[in-house]
Order: structure tokens, then sequence, then C-alpha cells
């Protein structure tokens, strides 16, 4: 039964089981007219506040009361019936129902035919209140009601005298959540006070476990393992050494250690010494420049070996020497105002630009051949190298009979013998001071003078080279540690096995040791149970000195998977090439990591400087994953500080050292140990941060400083400025997983480090001068702070009537700078679109 009270704009829905003469009387008193209606009566037992329930003595019928607002009553269903706030108001008020019935007046209704619903479980039972027709009356069924003047609107409810185990298991109910919720509160508070929140607590752990690994790494081990390997390497092939290194690392517990081998064409030395015979004199000079009689004397025939240049052009060549000094355009521009050059011989200063480039500006002007030299002015005082030979390579990189794709079986073979047609051959200091005459570069004084050749003398020479091609088998170790949670990204780690064929090998043993002592290092907390998060991939190349020829194919043959799986790339090509400053190169992306980490472990006897890290042009095996993978890479390396105060680009001679130079350098180790604590330390947090350590706005920052110059192109600076803006805004909304472990959804993480992983990628350009990075992020030498490529195209712009080069340099970093930015933006759209959704 269902009465509608209302009053003060508020329907009241009573519903009471009765009796049979109480529901008469009910039925006729919601007949009759409000003015006929007997006014309800408070019930004072419950107190001035509480009006009580009719005690009825039907058996088995209960009532359910519903509050209803005025304003929200209409025909039919109401909407606001089902709101939370009717269980909220239900039975707030309640009439003492009995006597009211009991009325005068109430006999003369009449009980209408109507269904009582039947109440028995009012706990399982749901009130149909699709029936429950509000009145439309604006002022409501009981108006008598406003008359009332200590009529309360709220009341405090009281349990039902009909049901007083309700009211129990009420109070139980709200006691036990009560206590539920304090102590929910109580145990929250503790745990959080004693507990360290989870970012801090995480970084601290990974610190502690990466010093506990490092800790384990000890000079003494390095020098053993360097010695053995110079052993090694005087009584092996490189079969052998490979073997033997492959042997070690299974020992030491890296899984899956395989041999990745390749039939490659290498160009070498000929059955018979080159040589230079003066024609003035007739004297025959060896490229060190002792006469030819006297070194088959007192050397060995594989000493003879020692100079030459891998992939140029053989025979012989009898012409005038035309000094070029470094070859630049200036001078070629020079040079060619007062001399014919064809044919003649240039004589080149190795150093400021990339070799590659200088010969193929030779090339073009018409020069037969090439004495290559190192000028002492060039080099530290303290190193004498003044009769010393060395190799070049004149291979940009991989197999030259399979350019741009694996030597695989099957594969097509070119007829790729030389790479230039130019007759390359390095010569010592000692040979072109006797061409030019001059009996020392250094005066009394300690001042240098460098070795000229006039320009109105003329010197004519005869240059013989002799080369040979064939197919030899190059090997790489290649070893796996794969990765918990992310096992299909690759931190790629490399060392060399193989330099040139006359070489003692301390150069890579140095760079092996260095490897071999890190994974000792890391697989002894392997076996105690943990594991990176991503893999780490231990490569030794093989090839190297003949142009990276074995990290080429490897990256040739699994370029579809190291496209999309390789993050970084840490070059261990030579650790040692001096003792008095740790040099780190390192990718813009990488670059702060790389600075912190400095910090943190330069040696008392380095100078650690924040300017000594630079991207700039490597040698070694990095090459092709900067290149052509587009892979943020990072190299340590301990420098002399007067070599990087000299021209750049005279690490591209390979000198072939004594075995006891590395020793003088670092005779406890202690360099090779700060070089493999420091490295491990990168690879640890490469490999194990939830987040990738890539700073997009620092490789933003670093195209606006390529941008500075004399010429400023406008339209390059305004989009290079939309790219910072582009990754500050990344950097700021996007990179908050990095520091908050609370934004760290899988999903957005994944989408993260994809975009980190892969933005090095745009700055990958199809055109770039011979010896150029394709990659423009990096210059040519911590001197020069423009992009290389616009450089290079300066540069030729001299010596042709057009800028067409330049134009085209232009929108090739253009083109960059726009993808970048495009590649961002459409970042910040795809994680603007998640969010969105999730919402």
């Amino acid at each position: 039964m269902v009465i509608i009270h209302s009053r003060k704009q508020v329907v009241y829905c009573y519903s009471t089981t009765v009796g049979s003469q109480k529901v008469a009387k009910l039925a006729r008193y919601l007949t009759q007219p409000e003015t006929a209606w007997p006014p309800l009566k408070r019930n004072n037992k419950m107190g001035e506040n509480e009006a009580s329930l009719p005690n009825t003595s039907l058996q088995g019928k209960k009532m359910a009361y519903q509050k209803v607002s005025a304003d929200q009553r209409a025909p039919g269903h109401s909407q606001y019936l089902d709101n939370d706030d009717l269980q909220a108001t239900a039975l707030d008020l309640e009439w003492d129902m009995e006597k009211e019935l009991e009325e005068p007046g109430f006999d003369q209704f009449q009980l209408d035919n109507a269904e009582i619903q039947n109440l028995e479980n009012p706990e399982t039972t749901d009130l149909n209140l699709d029936s429950i027709q509000p009145a439309t009356s604006p002022k409501g069924r009981f108006q008598r009601l406003q008359e009332e003047s200590d009529y309360v609107t709220r009341y405090t409810r009281s349990a039902p005298k009909s049901n007083p185990c309700n009211f129990c298991r009420l109070l139980k109910i709200l006691c036990t959540a009560i206590v539920l919720f304090i102590s929910g509160i109580l145990i929250g508070y503790y745990a959080h006070k004693k507990c360290p929140s989870s970012a801090t607590s995480s970084a601290t752990l990974d610190l502690q476990l990466y010093q506990e690994i490092l800790e384990t790494i000890q000079a003494e081990d390095i020098k053993k393992s360097f010695r053995n390997l110079v052993q090694l390497y005087k009584s092996e092939d490189d079969t052998e050494i490979s073997k033997k290194i492959k042997t070690h690392w299974t020992a030491l517990g890296l899984e899956d250690v395989q041999f990745v081998n390749y039939s490659v064409l290498l160009n070498l030395p000929g059955p018979g010494a080159s040589s230079v015979t003066l024609s003035s004199s007739g004297q025959c000079l060896r490229p060190s420049g002792r006469p030819c009689s006297e070194e088959a004397r007192t050397r060995s025939g594989q000493d003879l070996l020692d100079s030459y240049a891998a992939y140029s052009a053989k025979g012989t060549l009898e012409a005038g020497v035309i000094d070029v000094s470094y070859g630049n355009a200036d001078d070629l521009k020079r040079i060619q105002k007062m001399k014919n050059t064809t044919n003649q011989i240039a004589l080149l200063k190795l150093g400021k630009w990339p070799l590659l480039y200088k010969l193929s500006l030779l090339e073009k002007a018409g020069f037969g051949g090439v004495l290559l030299y190192v000028d002492p002015c060039d080099l530290p005082k303290t190193a004498n190298l003044s009769y010393d030979a060395f190799m070049v390579s004149l291979n940009p990189g991989g197999d030259p009979s399979t350019p741009g794709y694996p030597s695989v079986d099957g594969s097509f073979r070119q007829n790729r013998a030389n790479l230039t047609s130019l007759l390359v051959q390095p010569v010592s200091a000692s040979l072109v001071a006797k061409l030019i005459s001059s009996p020392n570069s250094r005066t009394k004084t300690g001042v240098c003078s460098p070795l000229e050749l006039p320009d109105n003398d003329e010197r004519i020479v005869n240059m013989q080279v002799q080369t040979v091609t064939k197919f030899k088998t190059i090997t790489n170790v290649i070893g796996y540690l794969k990765g918990l949670t992310s096992p299909d990204r690759y931190i790629i780690v490399g060392s060399q096995h193989l330099t040139a064929p006359s070489s003692d090998g301390q150069e890579w043993a140095s760079s092996t040791a260095v490897i071999t002592a890190f994974i000792r290092a890391l697989m002894l907390r392997v076996k105690k149970g943990w594991r990176p998060d991503r893999t780490i991939v231990f490569c030794s190349w093989g090839g190297t000195a003949f142009g990276n020829i074995g990290s080429y194919e490897w990256g040739e043959d699994f370029k579809k998977v190291l496209q999309r799986n390789a993050v970084a790339y840490v070059s261990l090509h030579s650790p040692i090439r001096g003792n008095s400053s740790l040099h780190s190169m390192a990718s813009p992306s990488l670059r702060q990591l790389v600075i912190e980490k400095s910090h943190f472990n330069c040696s008392r006897k380095a100078k650690c400087q924040e300017s000594n890290v630079s991207s700039v042009q490597i040698p070694g095996d990095a090459d092709y994953f900067i290149n052509h993978l587009g892979v943020p890479t990072v190299e340590f390396t301990y420098e002399d500080v007067k070599t990087l105060e000299g021209p750049s680009f005279l690490s591209e001679a390979l000198f072939p050292k004594r075995t006891a130079k590395i020793e003088e350098m670092d005779p406890f180790f202690n360099l090779h140990e700060t070089i493999t604590k420091l490295t491990g330390e990168v690879i640890l947090q490469i490999a194990n941060e939830p987040v990738l350590p890539f700073n997009a706005l620092d490789v933003a920052l670093e195209v606006q400083n390529s941008l500075k110059g004399d010429q400023p192109n406008t339209q390059l600076l305004a989009l290079a400025s939309r790219l910072r803006e582009s990754t500050e805004l990344f950097q700021s909304d996007e990179m908050r997983p990095a520091n908050d472990p609370k934004e760290r959804i899988p999903i957005r993480v994944r989408m993260l480090n994809d975009i980190l992983q892969d933005m090095e990628k745009n700055f990958l350009v199809q055109q770039v001068p011979p010896g150029f990075y394709r990659n423009i992020l990096y210059h040519l030498d911590e001197k020069t702070s423009q992009f290389a490529i616009l450089l290079g195209a300066r540069e030729r712009c001299k010596l042709l009537a057009s800028n067409e080069t330049l134009q085209e340099a232009l929108s090739e970093v253009l083109n960059s700078i726009n993808s970048a930015q495009v590649y961002f933006k459409a970042g910040l759209d795809v994680f603007e679109s998640v969010l969105v959704g999730k919402n």
C-alpha cells in the first residue's frame, strides 16, 4: 500500500501492511477531499524529533518508505525514484498510522479490490518503484501539514518497532566497517612510514647492484688477460684466436656464444715490398725511409710489408711530386692555378679532413698517385714516429665485393680489386724529409717546422705499389646475455680481434681484455639469479683494419632485426690511446648520461672535463651502427691531450705499435680498469632502466648549435626552433615515467622507449661526401660545431662554378630536421590519443 504525502514540496511514499479493516479505512481516507482529512498526530513516546511507525498487529506485513522531491514529480516513472538518495532518506519520517486510521469518519469508506503485496522477506525483495506515481498537485496531498508550526522537516531515524533485529544487524555492520576502515588507515600509514618510496627504493637498489658488479673488476685480472692475448696473437691466426675467445667467453658463463663467418675480399701486401725511388739520385727507399738494401738486411720479410694502403690501385708511376699540404679545397685551388696536376704525384699530409674525401678531390683534379704521410709537427713531442710506417684502408666499410648486402653463400660478387684509381703509398716522415732535402723538422729551440716542398722545386720519383687481393674468411664472435623483461631489445658491445697484417696485436688485445673483464664481472652476478631487463650482445669483430668488414657484414646480415631491436652501441675499439685525459664520445641523446657517469668515475690521473664529451666521427666498428642504423653510440678512451689538440683524423693511420707501448702508458692497468667500470656502468643503466636514459631535448639543442655560423639559414633556424619546442613538450609531458614509477604503465613505457630508440634515425641522409658520416648529428671533430655535410659542400663549392652541391646539402639537412619535428609531434599525438581513449 502506498500513501503519497506532500508537504513543502516533498512527496513521501509510505507503504505498510495493515489488516483488512485498516486497509479499508486507508483507502477511504485517500479518496476523501483534503479538507476532510483528520490531522496527523505525533507520537510523543519517541521524542520531540521522532515520529513512530504504526504498531500494527498484522502478521508478516511490513512497510517500505520513500521520499521524493516534488519538483521531480511527473506522470509515469520518475527518474528521481532511482536515485540513491531515496535509500538514504527512507523511513526518515514515521507516523502513528494506527491512530490516524482510527479517526472518525474512516468507517464510511469502502475498500476497493486491490492487491496487497506480501513482503515476507524485505531484505531480499526489491521494491517495485515503477508502479509509484508521484502526485501531480503542485501543493501536494497533505497540505494541512504545512499549518503545523512544530513540524520538523528532518527527523532522526529510529528502528522500526516491528523489527528490532534490523537495528542490531545494521549496528554490527556499521561497527565492522568502522573498525576495518580505521585498521586500513593505520596499516597504510605505518607501511608508508617504514617503507621508502618505490622510486627511491628501486634507484637505490639498482645503484647498489651496479656497484656490486663493478667492484669485481680488477686491474690485475685485465693485465693477465692482456698478456695472454698478446702471446696468443704471436702464435695463432685469426681463426684460432676467434676460437680461443669463444672458449673463454663460454667458460665465463656467457650463453649462446657463436661464430658468424663471412667470406670477404681482402687487399693484402704483395710478394714484394713497395718502394719509392728518387730519380735525381737513383736512391731506392722503403716506405719507412730506410734504403732498400739496408732494410732488407736488418728486418724480416713480414716487417717489410708494414706500410701500404688497402684497396689502392697497384702498379708503377714515375712523375713529378707536388706538395698539396692537407689537400683541402683551398690548397688544390692554389696548386691548379700554378701547375698541371694531370698524372702527377701528390705529397699529402694526413689529417684535418677524412682521407677518402681528400683522395676524391685529388682524383677529380687528375692526380695519378699519392705519397701519404703524417707531419711530425701534428704529433705529440713524445711520439717519435719518424721511421714508423703505417697502414690505411681506402674501404668505406664492409666487403667491397658485396656493397650494401651481406657476403653470404650465393651472393653476387663484384670485381672490385681496388676502390680508387690512385696509386696510394703511405710513407714515413723521414722519407719525406729526404725527398725535400730537409734534415730535421724540429729546430734546436724545440719549435717544429712543418715539412713543405717549395712550389718552384721539382722532384721526380718512381713509386711502385705492390698489393694482392684474395678471398678470406672473417670471423665474428657473438655472445648473448638474454634480457628478462625485454629480450628483443639489444645493447650491443663491440671490440676487435684483428688489426693490420704486421701488427703485434697489442691494440686489439687491450680491447678484448676490457670486454672480457666486464663479461666476467657480469656473469658472476648472473650466476646468482640476476638478469638485465634488456639483452646485451657482446661482439668481437674481425677485419676491422680493412674497413670494419666484420661489423658491416654482420649488420647487413641482420639489418631488419637490428633496425627494430638495436637500442645502443657501446664501442671498445681502442680504449687506451694515451694516458693524460679521459675522452668520451657520445650521441647527443646519450650525452647527459655520459657526463653524469664521467664525473663519478674519473681517475685521479685523468683530466675530466665536460667539454671532452662530444659527438664526433670516430674510427672503428661503430661506423655501421651510427651511419646505417642510427643507433645511439658511446665510447670511452684515454688520449694524450696533445693529440686532441692536433689535427683530426690522424687515427686513420694504423701504426704497428710495440707491445710494450700499452704497458708503458698504463703499467698497472688502472686506466683499463677505469674504462671497464665506466663503460660497464653505462651498459648496465641502458640495459636496466625502465625508461631508456636518452634525452630528446639534447638532440634538438645539438641541431640548433650546428646551425650557428657565419651563414645562418633562416628557414633552417625556424624549423630547428619548432623541433626544440616539440622536444621540450615531449620531455616535460611524456618523460614523467622516467622519474615517477606510478606513471609507468607498461604500454606507455613501451611506446615511449620506441620513440627514444628511433629518434636519431631521422638524421640519416643519403648523399654525403666520401669519408663523411651519414648521421649528420656527428661533427668532423671537436673544433667544428657546424653540420659536417654543410662544411663539405662549401668546400666543394670553392672548386666548382656553381653552388648546386651546397643547395643539395641544405635540402638534406632541412629534410632531416623536418622529419625529426614531425616524428616527435606524431609521438605527442599518439600519447594524447591514448590518454583520451582511456578517459
